[in-house]
C-alpha cells in the first residue's frame, strides 16, 4: 500500500533496536481517516474469503481491526486480553505470547463464548517482527476449533522471521507494507 509506505518514511522514526515507532498515526494516536484506507486495503486482499469474525490481540490490533470489520459486513471483533480480570469469564482459551517490543512474555485470554467451532476467523494486527502475538492467536483458534481463513498485518519487518514462521503453519499472510531493512535512519520497503 504505497500510502502506507509514504505515512511511514515522512510520520515514523526508527528507534534503536530496529524499532519502528509510528504511534502518531497508527498504535497510540490512530489516523481513522487513513484507518479507512487500510481497511478498504485488507478487503481488497482478504475479498474472497468468507470472514465471521476478527481477531487481534490489545490493545494496538483493536482500533485497526474494528475498522477493517465494517468492509467485511461488521463482523464482531474479538480481541484476546493480556491481562487478567474480574469480569472475564472463567472459561477462556488461552496462549502464551513474547513481545518483541516489551521483552516480556504474557499470556492472552479470549473467552470461549467469543470463538466458536467452525467459525472462519480473520486475525488482524498491526505489526508482524517474529510472529509471536499472531502464532498465540492461532493458538487460540486451534483450541476453539476455528478456522484461520488470513492473516492481516498493517507493517511486517520482513528481516525477521514472523511471515516464515506463520507461512510454515499454513496461514495466508497480507502485509500491507514490508519492510525490508533500516539503512542510515531510513526505512528501506521490499
Amino acid at each position: 500500500m504505497q500510502a502506507l509506505k509514504e505515512k511511514i518514511l515522512t510520520e515514523g522514526k526508527i528507534r534503536e533496536g530496529n524499532i519502528l515507532k509510528v504511534d502518531c498515526f497508527l498504535n497510540h494516536q490512530m489516523d481513522i481517516k487513513f484507518f479507512n484506507e487500510m481497511g478498504k486495503a485488507f478487503k481488497e486482499r482478504f475479498k474472497d474469503v468468507k470472514v465471521d469474525k476478527i481477531l487481534t490481540i490489545e490493545a494496538s490490533g483493536i482500533g485497526i481491526a474494528a475498522i477493517v470489520s465494517q468492509y467485511f459486513d461488521y463482523v464482531p471483533v474479538v480481541f484476546a486480553k493480556k491481562t487478567e480480570s474480574l469480569n472475564l469469564d472463567k472459561e477462556v482459551y488461552e496462549a502464551e505470547v513474547h513481545s518483541f517490543t516489551k521483552k516480556k512474555t504474557y499470556k492472552v485470554r479470549v473467552g470461549k463464548n467469543f470463538l466458536n467451532k467452525g467459525e472462519n476467523v480473520l486475525v488482524i494486527d498491526d505489526f508482524l517482527a517474529q510472529g509471536c502475538a499472531t502464532k498465540g492467536m492461532m493458538d487460540i483458534l486451534n483450541q476453539a476449533q476455528a478456522n484461520l481463513v488470513g492473516i492481516g498485518i498493517v507493517i511486517e519487518k520482513g528481516f525477521q522471521d514472523g511471515r516464515k514462521v506463520l507461512e510454515e503453519m499454513g496461514a495466508k499472510v497480507e502485509s500491507l507494507a514490508i519492510i525490508d531493512r533500516f539503512e542510515n535512519n531510513t526505512v528501506i520497503f521490499k
